[in-house]
Protein backbone atom coordinates (compact mmCIF):
# COMPACT_ATOMS: atom_id res chain seq x y z
CA UNK A 1 0.00 0.00 0.00
CA UNK A 2 1.21 3.63 -0.65
CA UNK A 3 2.47 6.12 2.16
CA UNK A 4 2.69 9.54 2.01
CA UNK A 5 4.58 12.22 3.94
CA UNK A 6 5.32 15.71 3.45
CA UNK A 7 6.91 18.99 5.11
CA UNK A 8 5.83 21.46 2.86
CA UNK A 9 3.20 23.78 5.07
CA UNK A 10 1.13 23.94 1.16
CA UNK A 11 0.79 19.84 1.69
CA UNK A 12 0.26 19.28 5.21
CA UNK A 13 -2.61 16.95 5.93
CA UNK A 14 -3.72 19.17 8.64
CA UNK A 15 -3.66 22.02 6.95
CA UNK A 16 -3.70 21.37 3.02
CA UNK A 17 -5.56 24.40 1.74
CA UNK A 18 -8.53 24.33 -0.53
CA UNK A 19 -8.67 21.79 -3.48
CA UNK A 20 -5.83 22.58 -5.94
CA UNK A 21 -6.85 23.60 -9.57
CA UNK A 22 -3.53 21.77 -11.26
CA UNK A 23 -2.02 18.39 -9.21
CA UNK A 24 1.55 17.47 -10.95
CA UNK A 25 2.33 14.27 -10.74
CA UNK A 26 6.22 12.96 -11.26
CA UNK A 27 7.03 9.28 -10.66
CA UNK A 28 10.68 8.99 -9.67
CA UNK A 29 13.07 6.07 -8.86
CA UNK A 30 16.43 6.85 -7.77
CA UNK A 31 16.46 10.45 -9.54
CA UNK A 32 18.20 12.13 -6.29
CA UNK A 33 20.25 14.28 -9.19
CA UNK A 34 17.56 15.32 -10.74
CA UNK A 35 14.47 15.32 -8.33
CA UNK A 36 14.51 18.40 -6.24
CA UNK A 37 14.97 20.68 -9.26
CA UNK A 38 12.54 19.24 -11.13
CA UNK A 39 9.78 20.24 -7.69
CA UNK A 40 11.34 23.42 -8.00
CA UNK A 41 10.72 24.35 -11.53
CA UNK A 42 6.83 22.72 -11.16
CA UNK A 43 6.23 25.10 -8.09
CA UNK A 44 7.94 27.89 -10.26
CA UNK A 45 5.70 27.03 -13.34
CA UNK A 46 2.23 26.94 -11.07
CA UNK A 47 3.51 30.38 -9.16
CA UNK A 48 4.20 32.14 -12.52
CA UNK A 49 0.70 30.51 -13.94
CA UNK A 50 -1.16 32.02 -10.70
CA UNK A 51 -2.30 28.18 -10.92
CA UNK A 52 -3.07 26.86 -7.09
CA UNK A 53 -1.49 23.62 -7.49
CA UNK A 54 0.48 21.12 -6.04
CA UNK A 55 3.70 18.51 -6.61
CA UNK A 56 3.59 14.99 -5.63
CA UNK A 57 6.26 12.23 -6.09
CA UNK A 58 5.16 8.89 -6.61
CA UNK A 59 8.46 7.39 -5.17
CA UNK A 60 8.81 3.56 -6.56
CA UNK A 61 11.46 2.26 -4.44
CA UNK A 62 14.37 4.90 -4.43
CA UNK A 63 17.35 3.71 -2.55
CA UNK A 64 19.48 7.17 -3.07
CA UNK A 65 17.42 9.17 -0.92
CA UNK A 66 15.51 10.74 -3.63
CA UNK A 67 12.40 10.96 -1.29
CA UNK A 68 14.00 12.76 1.48
CA UNK A 69 15.23 15.64 -1.38
CA UNK A 70 11.77 15.86 -3.06
CA UNK A 71 10.21 15.67 0.36
CA UNK A 72 12.29 18.89 1.46
CA UNK A 73 11.66 20.51 -1.70
CA UNK A 74 7.85 21.24 -0.62
CA UNK A 75 6.73 18.04 -2.35
CA UNK A 76 4.18 15.35 -1.16
CA UNK A 77 5.66 11.81 -1.40
CA UNK A 78 4.05 8.85 -1.31
CA UNK A 79 5.61 5.77 -1.83
CA UNK A 80 4.54 3.28 -4.24
CA UNK A 81 6.26 -0.50 -3.00
CA UNK A 82 5.02 -2.32 -6.38
CA UNK A 83 7.63 -1.61 -8.98
CA UNK A 84 6.46 -0.02 -12.51
CA UNK A 85 6.14 3.34 -14.02
CA UNK A 86 2.42 2.71 -14.11
CA UNK A 87 2.16 1.44 -10.61
CA UNK A 88 4.10 4.50 -9.90
CA UNK A 89 1.27 6.71 -11.78
CA UNK A 90 -1.92 5.24 -10.59
CA UNK A 91 -0.46 6.11 -6.99
CA UNK A 92 0.07 9.36 -8.01
CA UNK A 93 -3.25 9.72 -9.28
CA UNK A 94 -4.96 8.21 -6.04
CA UNK A 95 -3.20 11.18 -4.09
CA UNK A 96 -3.71 14.04 -6.51
CA UNK A 97 -6.39 16.50 -5.07
CA UNK A 98 -6.39 19.10 -8.45
CA UNK A 99 -9.06 18.97 -10.65
CA UNK A 100 -6.30 18.65 -13.38
CA UNK A 101 -3.15 16.34 -13.50
CA UNK A 102 -0.29 17.32 -15.14
CA UNK A 103 2.11 14.28 -15.83
CA UNK A 104 6.15 14.58 -16.26
CA UNK A 105 9.44 12.47 -15.25
CA UNK A 106 12.00 13.16 -13.38
CA UNK A 107 14.73 13.30 -15.53
CA UNK A 108 14.60 17.08 -16.43
CA UNK A 109 13.92 15.91 -19.99
CA UNK A 110 10.79 17.89 -19.90
CA UNK A 111 10.13 21.95 -19.29
CA UNK A 112 8.02 22.46 -16.68
CA UNK A 113 7.55 25.96 -17.73
CA UNK A 114 5.42 24.46 -20.25
CA UNK A 115 2.31 23.26 -17.44
CA UNK A 116 0.61 26.46 -18.01
CA UNK A 117 0.41 25.61 -21.81
CA UNK A 118 -1.72 22.63 -21.15
CA UNK A 119 -3.68 24.12 -18.48
CA UNK A 120 -4.59 26.39 -21.08
CA UNK A 121 -5.53 22.84 -23.57
CA UNK A 122 -7.58 21.78 -20.58
CA UNK A 123 -9.24 25.27 -19.30
CA UNK A 124 -10.15 25.50 -23.28
CA UNK A 125 -12.32 21.87 -23.34
CA UNK A 126 -9.60 19.43 -23.73
CA UNK A 127 -9.33 16.20 -21.63
CA UNK A 128 -6.02 14.54 -22.45
CA UNK A 129 -3.21 17.00 -23.61
CA UNK A 130 -0.30 15.72 -24.98
CA UNK A 131 2.81 16.42 -25.57
CA UNK A 132 4.79 16.68 -28.91
CA UNK A 133 8.49 16.10 -28.74
CA UNK A 134 9.08 15.26 -32.20
CA UNK A 135 10.02 18.45 -34.18
CA UNK A 136 11.68 19.92 -30.96
CA UNK A 137 14.39 17.27 -29.70
CA UNK A 138 17.81 19.02 -28.26
CA UNK A 139 21.08 17.46 -29.53
CA UNK A 140 21.80 14.20 -27.49
CA UNK A 141 18.29 13.95 -26.17
CA UNK A 142 17.02 11.13 -27.55
CA UNK A 143 18.79 7.80 -28.83
CA UNK A 144 18.62 7.57 -32.95
CA UNK A 145 17.31 3.81 -32.38
CA UNK A 146 14.73 5.61 -30.49
CA UNK A 147 14.07 9.08 -32.88
CA UNK A 148 13.42 7.77 -36.33
CA UNK A 149 12.89 3.34 -35.58
CA UNK A 150 11.43 3.39 -31.89
CA UNK A 151 8.59 5.92 -31.64
CA UNK A 152 7.54 6.41 -35.33
CA UNK A 153 7.04 2.77 -35.02
CA UNK A 154 4.93 2.11 -32.23
CA UNK A 155 2.93 5.36 -32.25
CA UNK A 156 2.05 4.48 -36.18
CA UNK A 157 0.81 0.84 -35.04
CA UNK A 158 -1.18 2.49 -32.47
CA UNK A 159 -2.61 5.06 -34.98
CA UNK A 160 -3.42 2.05 -37.50
CA UNK A 161 -5.02 -0.02 -34.93
CA UNK A 162 -6.65 2.97 -32.54
CA UNK A 163 -6.99 5.88 -34.88
CA UNK A 164 -6.10 8.11 -32.25
CA UNK A 165 -4.25 10.86 -34.34
CA UNK A 166 -1.47 11.66 -32.26
CA UNK A 167 2.21 12.55 -33.11
CA UNK A 168 4.01 11.35 -29.99
CA UNK A 169 2.16 8.81 -28.27
CA UNK A 170 4.93 7.92 -25.75
CA UNK A 171 5.95 11.52 -24.67
CA UNK A 172 5.98 11.25 -20.94
CA UNK A 173 4.65 14.45 -20.13
CA UNK A 174 0.80 15.05 -20.22
CA UNK A 175 -1.75 16.69 -18.76
CA UNK A 176 -5.89 14.44 -18.26
CA UNK A 177 -9.18 16.05 -16.30
CA UNK A 178 -9.45 14.69 -13.13
CA UNK A 179 -12.96 13.48 -13.88
CA UNK A 180 -12.31 11.47 -16.86
CA UNK A 181 -9.73 8.89 -14.75
CA UNK A 182 -12.70 7.08 -13.97
CA UNK A 183 -13.57 5.93 -17.43
CA UNK A 184 -10.00 5.78 -18.66
CA UNK A 185 -9.87 2.80 -15.91
CA UNK A 186 -6.12 2.87 -16.45
CA UNK A 187 -4.63 -0.75 -15.13
CA UNK A 188 -1.26 -1.44 -16.63
CA UNK A 189 1.50 -0.95 -14.69
CA UNK A 190 4.57 -0.65 -16.51
CA UNK A 191 5.98 1.24 -19.44
CA UNK A 192 3.03 0.73 -21.78
CA UNK A 193 0.64 2.95 -18.96
CA UNK A 194 1.77 5.59 -21.47
CA UNK A 195 -0.08 3.51 -24.74
CA UNK A 196 -3.03 2.49 -22.21
CA UNK A 197 -3.76 6.16 -21.36
CA UNK A 198 -4.28 7.12 -25.17
CA UNK A 199 -6.01 4.24 -26.47
CA UNK A 200 -8.41 4.24 -23.86
CA UNK A 201 -9.12 7.83 -24.54
CA UNK A 202 -9.84 7.37 -27.85
CA UNK A 203 -12.14 4.59 -27.41
CA UNK A 204 -13.82 6.69 -24.94
CA UNK A 205 -13.86 9.18 -27.10
CA UNK A 206 -12.07 11.59 -25.36
CA UNK A 207 -11.01 15.75 -26.26
CA UNK A 208 -7.47 14.45 -27.19
CA UNK A 209 -5.08 17.53 -28.01
CA UNK A 210 -1.01 18.12 -29.12
CA UNK A 211 1.22 20.75 -28.34
CA UNK A 212 4.59 21.33 -29.10
CA UNK A 213 7.64 21.05 -26.31
CA UNK A 214 10.75 20.44 -26.09
CA UNK A 215 12.78 17.49 -24.76
CA UNK A 216 16.15 17.84 -23.01
CA UNK A 217 19.10 15.70 -22.54
CA UNK A 218 18.64 13.45 -19.56
CA UNK A 219 19.57 13.78 -16.61
CA UNK A 220 21.21 10.78 -15.15
CA UNK A 221 21.06 7.40 -15.69
CA UNK A 222 17.98 5.98 -17.87
CA UNK A 223 15.64 3.15 -16.61
CA UNK A 224 14.31 2.56 -20.21
CA UNK A 225 15.17 -0.90 -21.59
CA UNK A 226 14.63 -0.15 -25.33
CA UNK A 227 13.72 -3.41 -26.55
CA UNK A 228 12.20 -5.23 -23.76
CA UNK A 229 9.93 -1.90 -23.16
CA UNK A 230 9.64 -1.54 -26.67
CA UNK A 231 7.94 -5.42 -27.02
CA UNK A 232 5.91 -4.53 -23.65
CA UNK A 233 4.71 -1.44 -26.18
CA UNK A 234 4.05 -3.67 -29.31
CA UNK A 235 2.46 -6.44 -27.29
CA UNK A 236 0.18 -4.37 -25.44
CA UNK A 237 -1.40 -2.65 -28.64
CA UNK A 238 -1.65 -6.09 -29.99
CA UNK A 239 -3.60 -7.35 -27.11
CA UNK A 240 -5.78 -4.56 -26.94
CA UNK A 241 -6.90 -4.94 -30.47
CA UNK A 242 -8.62 -8.46 -30.74
CA UNK A 243 -10.06 -7.64 -34.29
CA UNK A 244 -6.41 -7.15 -35.54
CA UNK A 245 -4.60 -9.82 -33.59
CA UNK A 246 -7.32 -12.79 -33.82
CA UNK A 247 -10.39 -12.10 -35.90
CA UNK A 248 -8.86 -10.47 -39.38
CA UNK A 249 -5.93 -13.15 -39.60
CA UNK A 250 -8.84 -15.95 -38.77
CA UNK A 251 -11.13 -14.62 -41.37
CA UNK A 252 -8.25 -14.09 -44.29
CA UNK A 253 -7.06 -17.70 -43.61
CA UNK A 254 -10.26 -19.28 -43.67
CA UNK A 255 -11.49 -17.89 -46.52
CA UNK A 256 -8.38 -18.30 -48.50
CA UNK A 257 -8.25 -22.11 -47.04
CA UNK A 258 -12.03 -21.94 -48.22
CA UNK A 259 -11.11 -21.06 -51.77
CA UNK A 260 -8.21 -23.58 -52.00
CA UNK A 261 -10.94 -25.97 -51.03
CA UNK A 262 -13.14 -25.26 -53.08
CA UNK A 263 -11.07 -25.09 -56.09
CA UNK A 264 -9.82 -28.74 -55.56
CA UNK A 265 -13.15 -30.46 -55.26
CA UNK A 266 -14.54 -28.41 -58.24
CA UNK A 267 -11.50 -29.87 -60.09
CA UNK A 268 -11.04 -26.22 -61.66
CA UNK A 269 -7.27 -25.94 -63.01
CA UNK A 270 -5.47 -23.14 -61.72
CA UNK A 271 -1.69 -21.97 -62.91
CA UNK A 272 -2.25 -24.81 -65.96
CA UNK A 273 -2.79 -27.42 -63.54
CA UNK A 274 -5.74 -29.19 -61.60
CA UNK A 275 -4.81 -28.86 -57.55
CA UNK A 276 -4.52 -32.74 -55.68
CA UNK A 277 -5.08 -34.14 -52.80
CA UNK A 278 -2.14 -32.49 -50.95
CA UNK A 279 -3.74 -28.56 -51.78
CA UNK A 280 -7.35 -29.58 -50.26
CA UNK A 281 -5.25 -30.49 -46.83
CA UNK A 282 -3.45 -27.19 -46.80
CA UNK A 283 -6.67 -25.43 -47.71
CA UNK A 284 -8.58 -27.62 -45.13
CA UNK A 285 -5.83 -26.91 -42.34
CA UNK A 286 -6.06 -22.94 -43.17
CA UNK A 287 -10.01 -23.23 -42.57
CA UNK A 288 -9.68 -24.91 -39.58
CA UNK A 289 -6.89 -22.52 -38.09
CA UNK A 290 -8.67 -19.89 -39.46
CA UNK A 291 -11.85 -20.63 -37.97
CA UNK A 292 -10.73 -21.10 -34.40
CA UNK A 293 -8.10 -17.90 -34.22
CA UNK A 294 -11.17 -15.94 -35.13
CA UNK A 295 -13.26 -17.37 -32.62
CA UNK A 296 -10.62 -17.01 -30.35
CA UNK A 297 -11.01 -12.64 -31.49
CA UNK A 298 -14.34 -13.03 -30.51
CA UNK A 299 -13.69 -14.46 -27.44
CA UNK A 300 -11.46 -11.72 -26.56
CA UNK A 301 -14.04 -8.90 -27.50
CA UNK A 302 -16.05 -10.32 -25.32
CA UNK A 303 -13.73 -10.51 -22.70
CA UNK A 304 -12.42 -7.00 -23.10
CA UNK A 305 -16.41 -5.79 -23.39
CA UNK A 306 -17.99 -7.42 -20.41
CA UNK A 307 -14.88 -7.38 -17.66
CA UNK A 308 -12.52 -4.51 -19.14
CA UNK A 309 -14.82 -1.92 -19.75
CA UNK A 310 -13.77 -1.67 -23.41
CA UNK A 311 -16.13 -0.71 -26.50
CA UNK A 312 -16.04 -1.65 -30.05
CA UNK A 313 -18.83 -0.57 -32.37
CA UNK A 314 -18.96 -3.76 -34.42
CA UNK A 315 -19.02 -6.07 -31.82
CA UNK A 316 -21.83 -3.98 -29.65
CA UNK A 317 -23.60 -4.20 -32.84
CA UNK A 318 -22.94 -7.84 -33.53
CA UNK A 319 -24.04 -9.43 -29.86
CA UNK A 320 -27.35 -6.90 -30.05
CA UNK A 321 -28.57 -8.82 -32.87
CA UNK A 322 -26.88 -12.36 -32.47
CA UNK A 323 -27.80 -14.78 -29.45
CA UNK A 324 -26.77 -18.14 -28.52
CA UNK A 325 -29.24 -19.65 -30.61
CA UNK A 326 -27.72 -18.36 -33.59
CA UNK A 327 -24.46 -19.63 -32.89
CA UNK A 328 -25.69 -23.16 -32.22
CA UNK A 329 -28.01 -23.22 -35.13
CA UNK A 330 -25.36 -22.36 -37.55
CA UNK A 331 -22.88 -24.53 -35.77
CA UNK A 332 -25.70 -27.76 -36.00
CA UNK A 333 -26.02 -26.63 -39.56
CA UNK A 334 -22.36 -26.95 -40.36
CA UNK A 335 -22.14 -30.35 -38.65
CA UNK A 336 -25.12 -31.84 -40.46
CA UNK A 337 -23.65 -30.91 -43.77
CA UNK A 338 -20.55 -32.33 -42.79
CA UNK A 339 -22.10 -35.56 -41.63
CA UNK A 340 -24.67 -35.56 -44.50
CA UNK A 341 -21.53 -36.28 -46.80
CA UNK A 342 -19.56 -38.61 -44.09
CA UNK A 343 -23.17 -41.13 -44.54
CA UNK A 344 -23.12 -40.45 -48.36
CA UNK A 345 -19.56 -42.13 -48.29
CA UNK A 346 -21.10 -44.85 -45.83
CA UNK A 347 -23.52 -45.55 -48.20
CA UNK A 348 -20.98 -45.36 -51.30
CA UNK A 349 -18.82 -48.16 -49.37
CA UNK A 350 -21.47 -50.17 -47.98
CA UNK A 351 -23.20 -50.54 -51.61
CA UNK A 352 -19.70 -51.85 -53.10
CA UNK A 353 -19.46 -54.42 -50.07
CA UNK A 354 -16.77 -52.43 -47.94
CA UNK A 355 -14.61 -52.73 -50.73
CA UNK A 356 -12.35 -50.44 -52.20
CA UNK A 357 -13.18 -46.72 -51.95
CA UNK A 358 -11.83 -43.63 -53.43
CA UNK A 359 -13.20 -40.73 -51.92
CA UNK A 360 -10.49 -39.39 -49.85
CA UNK A 361 -11.53 -35.47 -51.12
CA UNK A 362 -15.22 -35.95 -50.03
CA UNK A 363 -14.10 -37.72 -46.64
CA UNK A 364 -11.67 -34.62 -46.17
CA UNK A 365 -13.90 -32.11 -46.51
CA UNK A 366 -16.98 -33.62 -44.27
CA UNK A 367 -14.63 -34.46 -41.74
CA UNK A 368 -13.62 -30.67 -41.64
CA UNK A 369 -17.21 -29.28 -41.64
CA UNK A 370 -17.75 -31.45 -38.91
CA UNK A 371 -14.42 -29.94 -36.91
CA UNK A 372 -15.37 -26.45 -37.92
CA UNK A 373 -18.98 -26.88 -36.99
CA UNK A 374 -18.08 -28.06 -33.43
CA UNK A 375 -15.66 -24.70 -33.25
CA UNK A 376 -18.83 -22.90 -33.58
CA UNK A 377 -21.06 -24.80 -31.59
CA UNK A 378 -18.58 -24.51 -28.29
CA UNK A 379 -17.62 -21.37 -28.76
CA UNK A 380 -21.01 -19.93 -28.99
CA UNK A 381 -21.43 -21.43 -25.80
CA UNK A 382 -18.15 -19.92 -24.06
CA UNK A 383 -19.04 -16.14 -25.44
CA UNK A 384 -22.53 -16.97 -23.89
CA UNK A 385 -21.01 -17.74 -20.46
CA UNK A 386 -18.99 -14.60 -20.69
CA UNK A 387 -21.81 -12.63 -21.47
CA UNK A 388 -23.10 -13.28 -17.97
CA UNK A 389 -20.68 -11.10 -16.92
CA UNK A 390 -22.39 -8.34 -18.92
CA UNK A 391 -23.15 -5.01 -17.33
CA UNK A 392 -27.03 -4.06 -16.84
Amino acid sequence: MSTTESTHPAVEEAGRPERPRVSVVIPCLNEAGNIEECVRRAFSALSDGGITGEVVVADNGSTDGSPALATDAGALVLHEPRRGYGSAYLAGFAAARGDYIVMADADLTYDFGDIPRFVEQLDAGAQLVMGDRMDNIQPGAMPWLHRYVGNPVLTGVLNLLFRTGVKDAHCGMRAVRRDVLPALDLRTTGMEFASEMVIRASKAKLDIREIPIEYHPRGGESKLASFRDGWRHLRFLLVHSPTHLFVLPGVVMAVAGTLISATVLSNLEILGRQWQLHSLIAGVLLMIVGTQVAALGLCAHAYGTYFMGEKDPWFDRMRSRLRLEHGLMIGAAVVGVGLAIAVGIAFVWIDRGFGGLSSERLAVAAATLIIIGIQIFFTSFLLSILGLRRRR
